[in-house]
């Protein structure tokens, strides 16, 4: 990273324990901000200047409501964390109204194709953002004590919005799952003898609590990455999930492979899942619960990808003849 103000922001998101995918989200949108006003130091514009930003994103970039929205949480934190000038509470600026995208999903027959071209390292991570409706970060974090064989369940921690859900774990996935947690024992034990690993990444508040979780096994990934690595916010050697873009690339080579002409993504699973379970009968509470809506308006969306059409409409095309 070249420039010393965006480094500044950096170390300052991490010593703060913010997320790395947040860290580079807002990083992205404060440089986009700073270029499009010609390198103007942000110290020295304001609400006008982000208004008018924001408007141009929606004016001239066509960029959807979420995108929009994350740009302006970007420069909220700008202002009001590290700046310290809070941009006003009532900023003026054209909203975007990009229509949402309807989800992408595969068929069944689809989602046994993807899993046969997958990469062996890549099946179970896969495997588990569809048969638990995954998100690839919830996926990403997921630590051995997070999973319950007694019940086939999945702990997610701080999801989304924060919220903690308990989530189904196929039973196919079990014997793959154990193998994977003697991998990462193997891991635990070289790592523990070596005398430069610091533990595994944990939040602050449960670094206090917990002062020797960090050198416990069930605190650990359970998609470790092969390798140590230093943590960006304390300098200390530990081993981290695997990377997020591997994960991404595994199934964009499997999705090629497979020859399966739509576009998907590691969220693509997850709107699978959803489709299938209320294929399947599920009602769209459980639908909801499972994927960790706050509100089912936004589950809802999956009604419109059934197999059995736009609501359960029975085509007029289809009673002719």
């Amino acid at each position: 990273m070249k420039s010393p103000f965006l480094r500044a922001i950096s170390e300052f998101m991490y010593s703060r324990h913010y997320a790395k995918r947040t860290v580079d989200t807002y990083l992205y949108w404060i440089k986009i901000f700073i270029i499009h006003n010609k390198m103007k130091p942000p110290n020295d514009m304001g609400d006008v200047e982000v208004e008018l930003f924001l408007t141009y994103l929606a004016n001239d970039r066509n960029l959807s409501v979420k995108s929009q929205s994350t740009a302006l949480n970007a420069l909220v934190f700008l202002y009001r964390h590290f700046i310290r000038k809070p941009l006003a509470g009532n900023l003026t600026f054209n909203k975007s109204n990009k229509a949402p995208k309807l989800p992408v999903v595969l068929t069944k027959g689809e989602i046994v194709l993807l899993f046969q071209h997958l990469s062996p390292s890549f099946n179970l991570p896969v495997k588990m953002m569809y048969g638990s409706g995954l998100r690839v970060s919830e996926m990403l974090r997921l630590r051995i004590q997070d999973i319950d064989f007694d019940y086939y369940s999945v702990l997610i921690w701080q999801g989304k919005g924060n919220r903690n859900r308990r989530v189904t774990l196929a039973k196919e996935l079990v014997p793959l799952i154990r193998n994977q947690m003697s991998v990462v024992e193997k891991y635990f034990e070289s790592d523990l003898s070596n005398p430069s690993y610091s533990g595994v990444w944990l939040p602050n508040a449960l670094t206090k609590k917990y002062p020797s979780a960090s050198h416990q096994l069930g605190w650990h990934f359970l998609f470790p990455s092969h390798k140590l690595s230093v943590d960006p916010a304390s300098g200390f050697i530990r081993r981290h999930h695997i990377d997020e873009t591997t994960v991404r690339r595994a199934i964009k080579h499997a999705t090629k492979e497979a020859n399966i002409g739509k576009t998907v993504s590691c969220h693509t699973l997850r709107h699978s899942f959803a489709t299938h379970l209320l294929e399947a009968g599920a009602d769209i509470r459980t639908v909801q619960e499972q994927l960790g809506h706050s509100d089912v308006r936004t589950t809802q969306i999956y009604t419109h990808v059934l197999n059995s059409g736009a609501n359960g409409v029975i085509s007029p095309l289809s009673r002719l003849g």
